[in-house]
Parts: C-alpha cells; sequence; structure tokens
C-alpha cells in the first residue's frame, strides 16, 4: 500500500465511510490471501530493512594475529544492528566464503523462546525466564529473519531453533519470509529423557526448522550415523563367503514402467510400480554379482554394509543428548547447546571456508563448533556473559566435539563493539579511519562533494554533512559564530538541514542545533546518543541481566552510546570463621554509580543498576579469563559481597564490575590485598570453583 491511498483510507475511515471494493487488491494483494500471521505492531520489510541503523563495528581487540583477507568476528551488541552493518560489508563485497561467493552460507539461531514460565536449576534457581511474549517477540524474531535472509549467500540455508511454545508461530512467520516453496524440513530434537507432567505428556524436544535462501539451489551433505548392533543384525545378517555383510534390497520404485529382462527372463513389475533401473544398468549390476533372484524369482539388489557412509540421518534426531553438569563442554552458561548438535547442521549445510553465523551466539557452541570444523564465523550477543563466556572457550579449544582431544588454536577472531563505543580509542584514530567510522555511526554517505568552495564529507537524507578535522585543527572549537560563518558562504546552496560531526569538547554551544535563516545546522557530537528527531525510533539502550534468569531476555535497541565506565567503592578480605577448614575469600561492593545518556538526557544510578561481577581468579595479565559470575540479586540477598574459596586464587585476581548498560569497570587486585600470599611454590595456575551459587544451569536445554 502506498503512502497516498494509506491517507485515504484513514480520511475515509475517519469519516465512518464503507471502503470501495477496488481498494481489495491494495489492501489485500493476492500473493498474501493464502495466509499470513496478523498482529499488533507488524511492519513492512521494506521499512525494517530501512529503518534499521548500521551501527559500525569497533575492534576492541584481536586474538591471534591478523593479516588475512578474512578474521571471525565476535560482536557485542544488539544483532539487529549489528546485522544491518553486516549487510552493508556484503553488499561492499567484504563478507564472503573462502570461494568468493557473497554473504552467509549457514545462519543457526537459537533465539529465547518468549515464555513466562520459569525454570530453575540444579541448585533451585531461576535459569532464565523469557519474557518478551506474544506480538512484541514475533515481531522481535521476524525482524531478524528479515535481515538474516538478506544476509544469506543465494545458496544458503537457515535453521531456526525452536520450543513447543512459539515454534508454530516461527513456522508461519518463516514460510513468509522466505516462501513455502523454500521450506526445506523440521528436525526433531530429543534433548531431553523422558519425564511425568502432572496434565500432560512429558515435553522431551525441541523442533528445528529449515530453510533455504533460494528455491533452485542450496548447499547439502546427508549426513550418516553409524549402524547399531540392532541395525546390523536386523537388516544385515546376510554374510558373503568372504566376510562381507550385506542386505537385499528392493529394486522397484512408486510409479509405472516398462518389463526388464533379469538372466534372461523378462519381468513385469509389480502393479504400481516400476524398476529403478534401465536395462543397461541392471545388465552391469548382474555382471557385477548385485543383483540375486530370491527363490519367488524376485530380482533384489545386494547391497553391501562397508560401501555406505552409515545409516542416513533422518529428520528425528534421538541420540544427540542435551549438555550436563559432567560434560567436558559444558560452560555454566544456561541453554547451551552440545556441540555434536551443531556439528551435524554445519556439516550438512556448509562447506569448509563457509561463513556460519549465530545472531544469539550464548554460550558460543556454534562457533567453536565451526572453528572445529573449518568454517569462518560471526557471533553476535547482547550480553557481556556471553562474550565473555565465548572469548574463553575460543581460546581454550579441544580439537574432538564436546571439548575432547588435544588442545586447538583457534584461527585469529576479533571481539568489536556494536553500538556502544569506547570513544577514547576513537579519538586516536588516523583522520581517514575517524571520518568513515563518523560517517557510518550517524548514517550517513560517503558522498565527498563541494559547496560554494567548502569540501564536505557526506550526505544524510539528501542533506550535506561535515566531518570536523581535529587533527588538522588540534584546539579549534565550533560556536554559534563559525556557524555563522559557514551559514554566510553556503547558506543559500545547501538546502535546509546541514549536519556538522566533531568531538563533543569541540562545539562551544550545548543545543543540538542552531536556526539560521530557515536552514537547520545540527551538531553531531562524539561522544554522544542518538539525536532521536534524526530518526524513526527513539533510542533505546542495551540492557543486562541482573540475574540468572534474565540471560537470555530479548534486547531490541535503537541507536548507539559510549562507554562511560561505573564508579565502583569495594572491599576485599578474608573470612576467618573457626572451625573452617576452607579459607573464605570476599569481595564487597560499598557502593556503585553507573552514568549512561539515554534518549539525550544524562542519568545517573545507584545500586539498582549494577547488573554482575564477572571474576577471574587467576589474572595473567593480558586475557580475562571468566572463573565466576554473580548477580544482582546474590549480591543483594549477600549483603553486596561475593564469596569465594581462598584458594582458588592467583597472584592476582581481575574484577570486572559490569552495569545494566554494559558499561564496565575493570580492576585487577593482587592476592596480598586480600591478606595473603602466595605459596613459596606456585607449579601451574590453580582454577577452582567458586563456594556460593555462581551459576544456574537449566533443566530444560534451550
Amino acid at each position: 500500500m502506498n503512502d497516498e491511498l494509506r491517507q485515504r483510507v484513514i480520511q475515509a475511515l475517519q469519516r465512518g465511510e464503507d471502503l470501495p471494493n477496488e481498494w481489495a487488491r491494495e489492501l489485500f494483494p493476492p500473493e498474501k490471501r493464502e495466509y499470513e500471521l496478523v498482529y499488533y505492531g507488524k511492519e513492512r520489510e521494506e521499512d525494517i530493512i530501512a529503518g534499521t541503523m548500521a551501527v559500525p563495528l569497533q575492534a576492541e581487540r584481536t586474538f591471534g594475529k591478523n593479516g588475512v583477507d578474512w578474521h571471525n568476528k565476535l560482536i557485542f551488541g544488539d544483532n539487529l544492528q549489528a546485522m544491518k552493518m553486516l549487510l552493508e560489508e556484503k553488499r561492499a563485497g567484504r563478507l564472503c566464503n573462502a570461494d568468493g561467493t557473497p554473504g552467509i552460507r549457514l545462519v543457526y539461531i537459537d533465539p529465547p523462546f518468549a515464555t513466562r514460565q520459569e525454570f530453575r536449576g540444579t541448585q533451585d534457581q531461576k535459569a532464565y525466564q523469557d519474557k518478551v511474549a506474544g506480538a512484541r517477540f514475533l515481531e522481535f524474531l521476524r525482524k531478524r529473519l528479515i535481515l538474516l535472509k538478506e544476509l544469506l549467500s543465494d545458496d544458503g540455508s537457515l535453521f531456526l531453533h525452536m520450543d513447543w511454545r512459539k515454534g508454530h508461530h516461527a513456522k508461519i512467520i518463516g514460510d513468509e519470509i522466505f516462501g513455502e516453496n523454500c521450506f526445506v524440513g523440521e528436525i526433531i530434537w530429543k534433548r531431553a529423557t523422558a519425564h511425568a507432567q502432572k496434565q500432560s505428556f512429558g515435553v522431551v524436544h525441541d523442533t528445528i526448522y529449515h530453510y533455504r535462501k533460494s528455491a533452485s539451489s542450496f548447499v547439502w551433505n546427508p549426513q550418516f550415523d553409524a549402524h547399531t548392533r540392532e541395525h546390523l543384525d536386523k537388516y544385515y545378517s546376510n554374510i558373503d563367503s568372504d566376510g562381507r555383510r550385506y542386505t537385499l534390497g528392493d529394486l522397484t520404485a512408486e510409479g509405472s514402467g516398462p518389463a526388464r529382462s533379469f538372466f534372461g527372463k523378462l519381468l513385469e513389475p509389480p502393479p504400481g510400480t516400476h524398476w529403478r533401473y534401465a536395462q543397461k544398468k541392471i545388465d552391469e549390476l548382474s555382471k557385477e554379482g548385485l543383483i540375486v533372484m530370491t527363490a519367488n524369482d524376485r530380482p533384489r539388489f545386494k547391497r553391501y554394509l562397508d560401501t555406505l557412509a552409515g545409516k542416513v540421518v533422518g529428520s528425528l534426531w534421538l541420540n544427540l543428548p542435551a549438555v550436563n553438569s559432567q560434560a567436558l563442554e559444558d560452560t555454566h552458561y544456561p541453554t547451551q547447546k552440545p556441540e555434536a548438535l551443531l556439528q551435524r547442521v554445519i556439516l550438512s549445510a556448509t562447506k569448509a571456508g563457509d561463513i556460519v553465523i549465530d545472531a544469539f551466539a550464548g554460550a558460543g557452541t556454534t562457533c567453536a563448533v565451526a572453528e572445529k570444523l573449518g568454517r569462518r564465523w560471526v557471533g553476535i550477543d547482547c550480553g557481556k556473559l556471553a562474550i565473555y563466556t565465548i572469548q574463553k572457550r575460543m581460546l581454550n579449544l579441544k580439537t574432538d566435539i564436546g571439548n575432547k582431544g588435544k588442545a586447538l588454536k583457534s584461527q585469529p577472531f576479533t571481539l568489536y563493539n556494536a553500538g556502544l563505543y569506547d570513544f577514547s580509542k576513537l579519538k586516536q584514530l588516523p583522520w581517514a579511519d575517524w571520518r568513515f567510522f563518523c560517517l557510518q555511526l550517524f548514517g550517513c554517505k560517503d558522498e565527498p562533494h563541494t559547496v560554494g568552495g567548502l569540501p564536505l564529507d557526506g550526505k544524510l537524507k539528501g542533506s550535506s554533512v561535515l566531518v570536523f578535522n581535529h587533527h588538522e585543527q588540534p584546539g579549534a572549537g565550533i560556536d554559534e559564530e563559525t556557524v555563522r560563518s559557514i551559514h554566510a558562504a553556503i547558506g543559500k546552496k545547501i538546502g535546509r538541514k546541514f549536519y556538522i560531526i566533531a568531538p563533543r569538547g569541540v562545539f562551544g554551544f550545548q543545543q543540538d542545533y542552531i536556526d539560521l535563516d530557515g536552514v537547520r545546522y545540527y551538531a553531531m557530537r562524539v561522544p554522544y546518543s542518538i539525536i532521536n528527531e534524526l530518526h524513526q525510533r527513539e533510542f533505546t539502550a542495551l540492557k543486562q541481566p541482573d540475574d540468572e534468569m534474565a540471560v537470555n531476555d530479548t534486547v531490541d535497541s535503537v541507536g548507539f552510546d559510549f562507554i562511560q565506565p561505573p564508579k565502583v567503592k569495594w572491599t576485599v578480605g578474608v573470612n576467618a570463621r573457626k572451625g573452617q577448614l576452607i579459607k573464605e575469600a570476599f569481595l564487597k561492593i560499598e557502593n556503585f554509580e553507573s552514568r549512561a545518556r539515554l534518549r539525550g538526557e544524562d542519568t545517573q544510578g545507584g545500586m539498582e543498576t549494577f547488573s554482575t561481577l564477572m571474576l577471574d581468579f587467576d589474572y595473567n595479565g593480558d586475557v580475562f579469563d571468566l572463573d565466576a559470575v554473580f548477580y544482582n540479586h546474590q549480591m543483594e540477598e549477600a549483603g553486596w559481597e561475593a564469596r569465594f574459596s581462598a584458594e582458588s586464587l592467583g597472584n592476582n585476581v581481575m574484577a570486572v564490575f559490569i552495569d545494566t548498560h554494559g558499561n564496565e569497570a575493570r580492576e585487577v587486585i593482587p592476592l596480598a590485598q586480600f591478606g595473603l600470599h602466595p605459596p613459596k611454590q606456585v607449579a601451574k595456575k590453580i582454577k577452582a570453583k567458586a563456594i556460593p551459587k555462581v551459576k544456574a544451569k537449566a533443566k530444560s536445554q534451550k
């Protein structure tokens, strides 16, 4: 429906008139009459793609040596905005598989399941609770599926992992976006053993929906399971004189066809069937001894066991158990999926060197398995817990699936921020990189041009953009007089809007814009949250969980912000309790203050804005190696203390304090500050589990 018709419909309804019949085709297009999921807040696909900000990626750190045409990406931020940026990279030819094909070859996502039911972990803690329900969740998922489809290569696939609560809705949305003819199949994964429920059958499975980007072709590699002893005894009980096992298979298929000659005897196929092979192929197989006649004169195909890769995997996956607390691959992250599950998915739909993306990366299983199988990967998550869990996992890989075998050094990967930036690092960028980042940050086109002799850098919604070069003019500022000078020179030639991007401290006035003779001059400050007037939606920030059940909350942020580390006052020590064999160390938060700029306003918060405390018990001075997590509610219940075994501590402890917006403050705490001293001989790094309820494990693996 175009804008003109939309206004006419609104006006007719306001007047209380019936809509003309001739509008029916526009209001209800024939291609959408078969079915469509209708709900409040559903947007057009075109508006979703156009209206999503492509927030730039700020490299935080690279692990390993780069210097190749591709490096794997771990992205912290809202996945919708990060995917829009990846889409820009695809269009620019920078998001390619090893064979040069643009786009992602495989998408696997395991989004939150939008349930208000609480799951309890092994320590009776809430493991997670998906709070986004109903229409809001459906549109949240639909937006991401639309962007993911755009990211796929033409022969790519998407695997959507859901449970019984919203799977039926997800299937309809998938059919709308990809087309029912691109629905490949439904996979049932048995994730739990049978258990009793009071008034229903116990739910023991999840559903995975498989779609392909194109109806013509897609990458597909059949997967095989090893034959069980029971299967061999039942179907491969025949043994040749040389000891080879075989079975006798049918030579017919459904349909009709002519008679064929078998060993000189012309045989008609049974009614309603036809012989699978032409006469020439039948003669070849007979000479090879692969066709035999049974006692009732029925030709059968002789299939040897050693010629098969195994039993072809169907859509019912029963032999891939969920991750339990004793598994070597267990990261203690709620809803973690087993590596064997992702191995089957990745091998079925990719080749070596293909890009695999998981936009809800969580525990990082997709990234880890892609690495082990020689695939390129992109992992996105809005939670700091997920990011640090994945970072640790990728730096401690084992070669075999299930985290077994020898140590495996991962290929280089870079940790990026998308939507929450470190201004101190940005300001140090060379001019060309600073200019490029600023244009991306505010969604401007990189379009150098000149107006009235003044060189300009880009366009924003058709209006000119100037990126101030603070490198070339150190100490210079932009005040109202500067704006008036620009207006005097080019004011009649630039239309109604003009944008100036510069570091925040460069501007000598506080207002967002200055109006001069009908021209509005915008001050685009860096660091600065988004100017709401310039975008379709108000800015909403990332939100970090403050308890275990919120780990998988959906996040739908719009815009960007800049890192403002919280201020934390803390103390550490050791509780020397009588009769206690193991010394208990503690870290107590005395005061916590967070700062953020939301919807153009500076905000401050106290203890209620504290999200999580993460600890590395033996910090090596380089990489933060996550050992324990303490959530807001745990700390509050314990008097804002985190308690852990003193024997687990190395020479230095790294503490990361995170607020609800993802800002973090880091502190390196020497062992001596706890009042402890290292033993005279420390052979290697000691790692021990924390005493308190550090991480919850979900009974139901999502």
